[in-house]
């Protein structure tokens, strides 16, 4: 049994999302979640400040005692997943195997639409990912860069939502695709926009549940899980406390955001 915390970061609120799975299903787990909220969005810089800024805030999270480090980020998992994975000891997850390997499982016709951010997308780790795995999946890729600014700011519903997303998935409608996956923890808020822009046969992949039964398989692994009967803690930290805080980061966690603290050297 280990008491100790996950430890999960994404460049914004997006990965509460991901703390939100995690949560109902490792309930007995505590969850340190670290948004960097000053510096969102990743997807839009190089490799390089992408690769700074995860590696400060992974040291944060392993210097409060994390057991383990979920980026739950798909620009950071995209670009620098196996640098941190090479530079620490203890167990580091990503978010894009879990999606690539449930939208794998899904798809019948073998046609997979993915957005993301333009870092993700240009990466082509989802492609790479998919074919690892489906030399015959055929894959269909679109940057989405607005997306994350809407979410942030609360923007899921209206004209300007709905023209931003007719905008960016255009392309994609005219593809056969019978998957999307969403390729970024901020989608998942925007998905009642992003699924009208398709026909129903169409499934959207949030890969949040995917990336919390990875957590647990590997906590069990590494023999990490606590067992206690007792309900984990949830602490965050932000580099910024953006306007409409507190009502975005209730709409991605799903329940009132408390015991959050601002950082600003770490």
């Amino acid at each position: 049994m280990d008491s100790r915390p996950i430890g999960v970061f994404d460049s914004g609120l997006g990965g509460l999302t991901v703390v939100k799975s995690i949560k109902a299903l490792l309930p007995s787990e505590s969850i340190i979640y670290f948004g960097d909220t000053a510096r969102v969005p990743y997807g839009n810089k190089s490799r390089e400040l992408i690769k700074e800024y995860s590696s400060e805030i992974t040291e944060f999270l392993v210097k409060k005692d994390s057991k383990m480090v979920v980026v739950a980020c798909n620009t950071v998992s995209a670009m620098v997943l196996s640098t941190l994975k090479k530079n620490n000891s203890i167990p580091i997850l990503g978010v894009i195997e879990p999606g690539v390997a449930e939208a794998i499982s899904i798809t019948n016709n073998k046609y997979i639409g993915v957005i993301g951010t333009i870092a993700t997308v240009n990466s082509d780790a989802y492609n790479t990912a998919l074919k690892a795995l489906d030399s015959n999946i055929e894959t269909i890729s679109q940057a989405c860069p607005l997306f994350v600014p809407l979410a942030e700011e609360g923007w899921l519903e209206g004209d300007v939502v709905n023209m931003v997303v007719a905008h960016y998935l255009s392309p994609l409608k005219e593809k056969n695709i019978d998957t999307l996956i969403l390729g970024c923890t901020h989608y998942p808020l925007l998905k009642n926009a992003i699924a009208n822009q398709f026909n129903k046969t169409t499934v959207l992949i949030d890969s949040a549940d995917a990336v919390a039964r990875a957590v647990q398989k590997q906590l069990s692994d590494f023999d990490l899980l606590n067992n206690k009967d007792e309900k984990g803690s949830l602490f965050c930290f932000v580099t910024d406390i953006p306007m409409h805080f507190e009502t975005v980061g209730q709409q991605f966690l799903g329940s009132p955001l408390d015991s959050v603290q601002i950082v600003h050297d770490f």
